[in-house]
């Protein structure tokens, strides 16, 4: 079976090289997309024998309409592609066990694996974004942006979303499940990944990205039976919207009110319990930018204007 692999970036310098060096051995044919670098990224990887696609960028940026440009460019002949992001670095072996378990099982069109921070230490952020990763072996609803797919599976269904601005994958995920195929994640590690975080403003912005990702895919399937992203919008809604709203209005009437803010510190302790403290703090805090990203998706489908990449790196 031939394989290729589209990786997708922007001045990613040292971290592209690395992914493309990794894969040197591991795929047939490697499509790198590029949106706009200035730091030789093209150049670097033409050097790596890889095809570049330029990504016109004088249309509004997705990794969706970057992950479709680079799909475009895969032959007939490809039976699975790896998706990779410019700042992951594919492990030695997933190949071969990936590409093993699609050969196996013809009813699944996507499998991934274990996805790590490569500096899990240098932040508090970093660590909650490889705890993040970790999510449960087996039949799953959706992959991440690592992952990899049966090709003729994914333009069955005509390929990512273009105009989603995150969670592409997840909402590509329902529609090949709505399509009869399977989800897999397997115990093997599959990439390295350089989140890069150091700075609350940071996660702040992924956290917004986060929440407009949810409202958008609750808009888009959120019906029965799938109920896509519909809790985790209401979540995010109710702790970082609505509930802080009603206490400062209540407020207003009577000082008194301002004491139902403890069930913040309340929240926080209940969720340590399954994450430790750092997970649990970090989570109710979250739910304020993504209410805010939530609260950016409604308006802009209010007023008609399409909604712009969030970016935190």
């Amino acid at each position: 079976m031939t394989t290729a692999a589209v990786v997708i970036g922007r001045n990613e310098g040292a971290r592209l090289i690395a992914c493309l060096e990794a894969l040197q051995e591991g795929v047939d044919h490697v499509v790198y997309v590029d949106s706009g670098s200035s730091d030789g990224s093209v150049a670097a990887a033409k050097a790596r024998g890889a095809q570049v696609v330029a990504l016109d960028m004088t249309q509004p940026f997705t990794a969706a309409r970057a992950r479709n440009a680079g799909l475009a460019e895969v032959g007939a002949d490809v039976a699975y592609v790896q998706f990779l992001d410019g700042d992951c670095i594919l492990r030695d072996g997933w190949m071969q066990i990936a590409t093993a378990y699609l050969d196996a099982h013809t009813d699944a069109a996507v499998v991934c694996g274990r996805r790590r921070e490569q500096n899990p230490k240098a932040s508090v952020y970093n660590s909650l974004i490889d705890a993040e990763w970790d999510t449960p072996i087996g039949d799953a609803r959706a992959c991440g942006g690592d992952a990899l797919m049966r090709t003729r599976a994914l333009r069955d269904v005509g390929g990512y979303r273009e105009t989603l601005i995150a969670g592409e994958e997840p909402e590509l995920c329902v529609r090949l499940r709505q399509a009869g195929w399977k989800i897999h994640r397997l115990d093997a590690e599959m990439t390295w990944h350089d989140a890069d975080i150091t700075r609350l403003s940071q996660w702040w912005k992924r956290s917004r990205r986060a929440g407009h990702a949810f409202a958008e895919g609750a808009a888009l399937h959120g019906a029965a039976p799938e109920h896509h992203w519909v809790a985790e919008t209401r979540r995010a809604l109710l702790w970082g919207a609505a509930l802080p709203l009603v206490i400062l209005l209540a407020a207003v009437i009577t000082p008194w009110a301002l004491l139902l803010l403890l069930v913040y510190p309340a929240q926080v302790l209940r969720l340590s319990r399954k994450g430790g403290l750092l997970w649990g703090f970090f989570t109710v805090l979250g739910k304020f930018p993504e209410a805010i990203g939530a609260a950016g998706f409604y308006l802009a489908r209010l007023s008609g204007r399409n909604a712009r990449i969030i970016e935190y790196k």
